[in-house]
């Protein structure tokens, strides 16, 4: 009973949502705030069904119930604990499910915790949630039920594709759902305001810590992601541009501009359409996103690869969401008020171009991803792979990098050239110093690389400007929030350019005894042996690695390495686990291949030279950025408690 329970529950948030939608419209259209209580109940409501459904259905996996459908495509009792949990998203009709869980829930949380915006707006963004909602408990209850029995039951499931079976899977994918169902909430917050024309600086601080919190999870969900598929697939990469990697930076590239001018309108009532623009481009981006991944059309260890009618299904709620909305904007963009102006030189400008950048990157990879799936479907295969994308994006995220380098030390509304390169002056010195010293030092090193190291440095430098002449004890954390960020960008900048500069890769064929050479570092394969794992077997070889200095001789103490081939016998896959060694300045990365003829193994070796500081980077940006909402709420409720106070002083 607990899987009809499970769909039951699903039943009960669906027509729930209907009646919200409803409701909501009833109150939208009369002008009537009345409505607000009613339609924030049924949302709440509507939450805890939704994470009921999805309880059941991880207990359903727990329990090994091979009755049902998904459990036996998808899960296996000798699986571990962890991985039963995890597979209940290492799927399509489960990670559906905790989509829209995580959907019910934000709209959940926007009833209780959302009193800062006009009842009829709030009441307008609450249907626009209830809508997207609606199509999504379609999709699982029309096409993908994850609660589907089978019969007769098998005696035991199918198991878990053995490359989701790592930790990663527990972590990565709510994390990106969770940044994407953010999106959706900026998106219903655009669209109230677009419904009720209350698109002003209230909308705005309302929505962005929405839109921060999305960002924050995307950003999480990402870097996380980079460095499970880098350790866990043996390939050596941080970022293979794979159209399901793609899929994800789409909405990260919008969210971020997205935030920027949010925090425009919210603080300088400023850039009102584009941040209405932004918005739906985002969930637009993340519609994109969730088409690319399940609709068939894709083939990755990303994507979920299934019947091209639930394609076809996500492809029309795709066109009703994003056309009704860019219907709307069109319908009602005379109607927003230009907000406030404000000069070329200044901060606000200096963030419209980041914008304008960050949307030309986002253009080029939604163009790169989209064109061979397009061309394939008039007969013609082709391969749009990292050159492109790397020569293309490149230059731009360099224009993009010196715009970030300057806004912070731009004045809002108007500012002066000249006042500008004095507060600039440090960080160019800094970059052009970098970039002479790597000019000497590195000269083979490509030309990409090497002023991405130099704008890296000056980047830093530029980031942390903000903190100058300031008492650092009463700095907000919102400015706090920002500079780290910034300086995590940097970061990560260093790190992506290093590793494209100086990474040595090397494929031998090793005896027993015989060393290597990688980089710094001298390996050798002392022996090959089989072990036993929870649900799998392996073959395990033990590397001992020493560095070598410039002289030839050794420096520091041996350390053991040891990568595996891993067999798992549900399904029968055969996988490459690599062994990592950690150090201050990069990895050394090994992979452990097949065996020759001649009784010697295959070996691959990389040294990644700072790899480890994109990863890095990626930390200190999403520390930023929660920092910055830790002070937005503070902030918040400090003025809602002074105001609280004022109004029982002269009550």
């Amino acid at each position: 009973m607990i899987a009809e329970a499970g769909l039951a529950a699903l039943w009960f948030a669906a027509a729930l949502a209907a009646l919200q939608l409803v409701l909501a419209g009833v109150g939208v259209a009369r002008g009537e705030g009345d409505m607000l209580r009613a339609v924030r109940a049924i949302a709440i409501v509507q939450g805890v069904l939704t994470a009921l459904s999805l309880l059941l259905l991880i207990t359903l996996f727990v329990r090994s119930d091979m009755s049902v459908l998904l459990v036996a495509e998808n899960s296996h009792s000798a699986k571990p604990l962890i991985y039963k949990i995890a597979g209940t998203w290492g799927n399509h009709e489960g990670s559906m499910l905790l989509w829209v869980t995580i959907l019910g829930l934000a709209g959940a949380a926007v009833a209780v915790l959302e009193h800062r915006l006009a009842a009829r707006t709030l009441v307008a963004t609450l249907g626009a949630q209830a809508a997207i909602a609606l199509g999504f408990y379609a999709f699982l209850l029309f096409s993908s039920n994850p609660f589907a029995r089978l019969t007769p039951a098998p005696p035991d499931g199918n198991g878990l594709n053995p490359l989701l079976q790592d930790p990663g899977l527990a972590f990565h994918p709510p994390t990106l759902y969770v940044g994407y169902v953010g999106i959706s909430v900026a998106f219903s917050f655009a669209v109230g305001a677009m419904v009720t024309r209350d698109v002003g600086p209230a909308f705005a601080r309302a929505m962005r810590p929405w839109v921060l919190g999305a960002w924050i999870f995307l950003t999480i969900g990402i870097t996380a992601g980079s460095y499970w598929s880098y350790y866990i697939l043996g390939w050596g990469g941080w970022w293979f541009w794979d159209p399901v990697e793609n899929a994800s930076l789409m909405p990260w590239l919008a969210a971020t501009a997205l935030l920027h001018s949010v925090n425009v309108l919210a603080a300088r009532d400023g850039l009102r359409a584009w941040t209405i623009m932004l918005a739906v481009v985002a969930f637009s981006m993340s519609m994109i996103g969730t088409f690319l991944v399940r609709s068939g059309i894709l083939t990755s260890v990303h994507a979920f690869a299934v019947d091209p009618r639930r394609g076809t299904f996500i492809l029309a709620l795709l066109v009703i969401y994003i056309g009704g909305a860019m219907t709307l904007f069109g319908l009602r963009v005379g109607t927003i008020r230009q907000g406030s102006t404000f000069e070329l030189v200044s901060r606000e400008g200096a963030l419209v171009a980041n914008n304008l950048l960050l949307s030309v990157i986002l253009g080029v990879v939604l163009i790169g991803t989209l064109y061979p799936i397009v061309a394939a479907a008039m007969g013609v295969q082709l391969s749009v792979g990292p050159p492109f994308f790397n020569k293309t994006t490149g230059p731009i995220a360099l224009a993009l990098f010196a715009f970030m380098a300057a806004g912070p030390l731009l004045r809002w509304r108007r500012d002066g050239l000249n006042p500008l390169a004095q507060r600039i002056t440090v960080p160019v010195a800094v970059a052009a110093l970098g970039l002479a010293a790597l000019a000497v030092a590195a000269p083979d090193m490509g030309l990409m690389p090497m002023l991405g190291m130099a704008l890296a440095g000056g980047l830093a430098v530029a980031s942390v400007a903000p903190l100058w002449r300031r008492d650092l004890r009463r700095t907000p954390l919102v400015t706090w929030g920002m500079v780290i960020a910034h300086l995590g960008v940097a970061v990560s900048v260093a790190g992506m350019a290093s590793e494209t500069a100086f990474t040595k890769e090397t494929l031998v064929a090793a005896a027993v005894n015989e060393p290597k050479r990688v980089g710094p570092y001298e390996v050798t394969l002392t022996g090959i042996a089989p072990v036993i794992g929870p649900n799998w077997s392996a073959l395990q070889a033990t590397l001992v690695a020493r560095r070598i200095g410039s002289d030839g001789t050794a420096e520091g103490d041996p350390f053991p390495l040891q990568p595996q081939s891993r067999f798992f016998a549900n399904p029968q896959t055969v996988t490459s686990e690599s062994a990592i060694a950690t150090r201050l300045d990069g990895q050394l990365y090994t992979v452990l291949g097949e065996r020759a003829p001649d009784g010697r193994w295959q070996l691959r070796l990389w040294w990644k030279p700072f790899v480890t500081l994109i990863w890095a980077g990626g930390g200190l940006i999403a520390l930023g950025g929660a920092l910055a909402l830790i002070g937005r709420v503070l902030r918040d409720w400090r003025v809602v408690r002074r105001a609280r106070l004022a109004e029982e002083a002269f009550a």
